[in-house]
């Protein structure tokens, strides 16, 4: 059985090299996932693979269903998340195409279904969330980036923003004081909500631009898709040495 899954952002709708085996349309309580989920082997590894925009990336961050993406992904027995994102970067160390693993999050997302636990009919329940990154995995991916040469910042800020939008200059020197490192757009609920289903989750950042007013010039989308299309190419580096360490340390 599959326990880990890669979830997919921005640049990221497949895994190059993975041995698809099914393809898996799981119904929730919630109401459907972005897509199918993937089951595949990557270096004689299971892992299973979701498309956060669906298959086509047509599905604007807001509107993502989250809650039924990471309950379709518990219910096939996922217990470890990894998540790719393509972000903003704003702190100096968080420049484009450089790989950051996160260890905070600040939430400005509005109007987003971002519990499982609404008091309907559940009782009210309250997650810790002191530290909304599992330590372990993190540790993992940071491990993965050094041993494919990838250089990978340990630690950071995400502030998840609503989108789709990208922000302006004063929101981001807003998010800055407030000591957000990086921008973007699906960390939150997607972050909570696999707390809340107790699974271990931990974001794979791409800084893909700076941020609106951190560089001089405006932010070419043509140029963030080639950062993004450039960094992927890494972010996928370190998932396959993760997944091949995996592998070695089940077979000892």
């Amino acid at each position: 059985m599959d326990d880990l899954a890669i979830i997919g952002g921005t640049g990221m709708t497949s895994i190059a090299g993975l041995n698809i085996v099914r393809r898996e349309m799981v119904k929730t309580p919630y109401g459907a996932p972005s897509g199918p989920i993937v089951h595949g082997e990557l270096f004689g590894r299971r892992v299973a693979f979701l498309a956060r925009h669906g298959q086509g990336h047509t599905i604007p961050p807001h509107r993502i269903n989250y809650r039924a993406n990471l309950w379709a992904l518990r219910d096939v027995g996922i217990e470890r998340v990894i998540a790719v994102a393509a972000v903003g970067g704003i702190g100096a160390e968080c420049r484009p195409a450089r790989l950051v693993v996160p260890d905070q999050i600040i939430d400005y997302t509005y109007a987003r279904q971002h519990s499982y636990f609404d008091g309907q009919p559940e009782r009210v329940h309250h997650i810790e969330f002191g530290e909304p990154y599992s330590a372990g995995l993190r540790a993992a991916l940071l491990d993965a980036a050094r041993a494919a040469g990838v250089d990978a910042l340990d630690g950071g800020c995400y502030g998840a923003t609503q989108g789709p939008r990208l922000e302006t200059a004063a929101e981001i020197r807003r998010l800055e004081r407030d000591g957000c490192t990086l921008v973007g757009m699906t960390g939150m609920p997607e972050a909570a909500l696999a707390r809340e289903l107790e699974m271990d989750y931990a974001c794979c950042a791409l800084v893909a631009n700076w941020a609106a007013g951190k560089d001089s010039r405006p932010i070419d989308m043509g140029e963030l898709e080639a950062t993004v299309k450039r960094g992927i190419g890494q972010a996928r580096q370190v998932i396959e040495r993760l997944l091949l360490d995996r592998g070695e340390a089940a077979a000892n």
